[in-house]
C-alpha cells in the first residue's frame, strides 16, 4: 500500500499528479485541484466526544486525496480507486439522508450538508484515493469527508471557517450516513498540526495544541492494525451512545462530562449504566492528566494511562475485541510502557508506547502472539504527528508551499 510521508513532499506531489491524470482520463477534463485530509489516531479519550468531554487526537501522514472539478449540470459524479466498480452519478435534487448507500454516501453527504448550511455548492466531479486501511479505527470516513469539504469550499470560493467545516463534515456522517459520531475525527483531520496532539473540548469546540513528539523523547508510538474489522453503522456504537445519554438523564446532567465525583456514578441503579458512566468520568480525567504530562515533557509517564484506558474500554464500556486484548497484553508483556485499543471499538487498531530500542521486541511479541492464535499477521503503521487537511495541487501543478 502506498505511504504518504508528508503532503509537501515528493511522494505527495507524485500521488496528486497521478490522481489528477486519472481524473483527466475519467472525465475528459482537467481537475481544478487536489485536497488531502489525514486520518487520525486518538492518543487518549475514547467515547468521550459525544459525551461532551475531552479528547486528544493527532493527525497521521496517511489519509485521503480528493481530486475535483466543478460541473455546470447539477450532477455529482464520484469514483474511488478503493471501490473501482462502485462509482456513482447523483443529481443534486435527489440528495436525501439515507438515499446514497456505501462509500459514496460520505462525499454526497458533505455536499448535502454544505447546501443545507446555505453554501452555494453545485455540481462536481470527484476521484478519491486513500492509503488509509478501512475499518482500522483510523477515521478513514472523516478523512474522506474533510477532503471533500475542503475541496468544495475552495472550488466554490467559500470562506468557511474550519470549525464550521468540522460541523458540516460531522453532520454528513450523523444525518446523511447515519453514524452518530462526535466531532473528534473531523476536528483532528482539519485542525491538527505537525508535532502536536490536539486537545479538544467537545462541548465548546475549543482546541489547544499539545506537544507530542515521541521520537524526540527516545520513544516510538506503534499503531497496530489487528486486522479485525468493524462497521460503525451497526447497532453497538449507537447503543453505547444511547446508554450514556440515558445515564446522564438519570443523573440530571446535560452530559456525562458533567460528573464531578465518582460517587455520582454509584447513584445509578443499573450496573450497566454505572459502567458506562464510570468509563466516561475516568477517561476524561485520563485525558487531562495526559495533557499535563505532555506539557511537562513526561511522555514516558503516559503509558500507564494508556493501559488503564484500555482496561476501562474493555471492562466498563465493553467494546474491545480479542485481537486488541491480545495485542495489548503482548505489547506490555514485551516491555511497552502502555497500550490500548483506539477507535469506536469491536475491531480496528491498538497503539503501544515503547522506548525506541524496545519497539522491535514489542512488534515481534505481538506478531508471535497472533501467530500462536492462528490469526493473520498484524500490520504496523507509522504514527508521526502530522498536519491537518490542505490543498496539495492547484490546476495542473503542485500548490505553492
Amino acid at each position: 500500500m502506498r505511504r504518504l510521508a508528508a503532503a509537501r513532499g515528493t511522494a505527495a506531489a507524485a500521488w496528486a499528479a497521478d490522481c489528477a491524470a486519472w481524473f483527466g482520463d475519467s472525465y475528459r477534463a482537467a481537475p481544478e485541484g487536489a485536497w488531502f485530509a489525514p486520518g487520525r489516531v486518538n492518543l487518549i479519550g475514547e467515547h468521550t466526544d459525544y459525551n461532551e468531554g475531552f479528547v486528544l487526537p493527532f493527525a497521521l501522514s496517511r489519509g485521503t486525496l480528493a481530486v475535483a472539478g466543478r460541473r455546470d449540470d447539477d450532477v455529482i459524479e464520484l469514483r474511488s480507486r478503493q471501490v473501482p466498480d462502485g462509482g456513482a452519478v447523483i443529481r443534486l435534487d435527489s440528495l436525501a439522508p439515507g438515499a446514497i448507500p456505501g462509500w459514496a454516501g460520505y462525499p454526497a453527504g458533505v455536499i448535502w450538508a454544505m447546501r443545507a448550511a446555505g453554501h452555494p455548492v453545485a455540481g462536481v466531479s470527484l476521484v478519491i484515493d486513500s492509503d488509509l486501511p478501512r475499518g482500522a479505527g483510523l477515521s478513514s470516513s472523516a478523512a474522506l469527508e474533510c477532503a471533500v469539504a475542503l475541496a468544495l469550499a475552495d472550488l466554490y470560493d467559500l470562506a468557511v471557517p474550519l470549525p464550521e467545516l468540522v460541523l458540516i463534515a460531522q453532520r454528513a456522517e450523523n444525518d446523511f450516513v447515519g453514524v452518530p459520531c462526535g466531532i473528534m475525527d473531523q476536528s483532528a483531520s482539519l485542525r491538527c498540526q505537525p508535532g502536536q496532539a490536539l486537545l479538544l473540548d467537545c462541548r465548546t469546540s475549543e482546541t489547544a495544541g499539545v506537544p507530542f513528539d515521541p521520537a524526540a523523547s527516545g520513544l516510538e508510538l506503534l499503531v497496530i492494525d489487528t486486522g479485525a474489522r468493524r462497521e460503525l453503522t451497526g447497532g453497538d456504537y449507537a447503543s453505547r451512545r444511547s446508554e450514556c445519554e440515558e445515564a446522564a438523564g438519570l443523573l440530571g446532567l446535560a452530559a456525562l462530562r458533567d460528573i464531578t465525583d465518582i460517587s455520582q456514578v454509584t447513584r445509578l441503579a443499573d450496573p450497566l449504566l454505572q459502567r458506562r458512566a464510570r468509563h466516561v468520568f475516568t477517561e476524561n480525567a485520563r485525558v487531562l492528566q495526559t495533557v499535563r504530562l505532555l506539557r511537562a515533557g513526561q511522555l514516558s509517564q503516559t503509558g500507564a494511562l494508556l493501559t488503564a484506558s484500555h482496561a476501562s474500554l474493555r471492562d466498563d464500556f465493553q467494546i474491545s475485541w480479542p485481537e486488541a486484548d491480545a495485542a495489548v497484553g503482548a505489547a506490555t508483556g514485551a516491555g511497552a510502557l502502555g497500550a490500548r485499543m483506539i477507535g469506536g471499538g469491536f475491531g480496528g487498531s491498538v497503539i503501544a508506547l515503547a522506548a525506541a530500542g524496545d519497539a522491535p521486541r514489542v512488534r515481534a511479541s505481538v506478531s508471535d502472539e497472533f501467530g500462536r492464535r492462528g490469526w493473520r499477521p498484524p500490520q504496523f503503521l507509522d504514527a508521526t504527528p502530522s498536519a491537518g487537511a490542505r490543498r496539495v495541487l492547484t490546476g495542473a501543478g503542485p500548490a505553492a508551499t
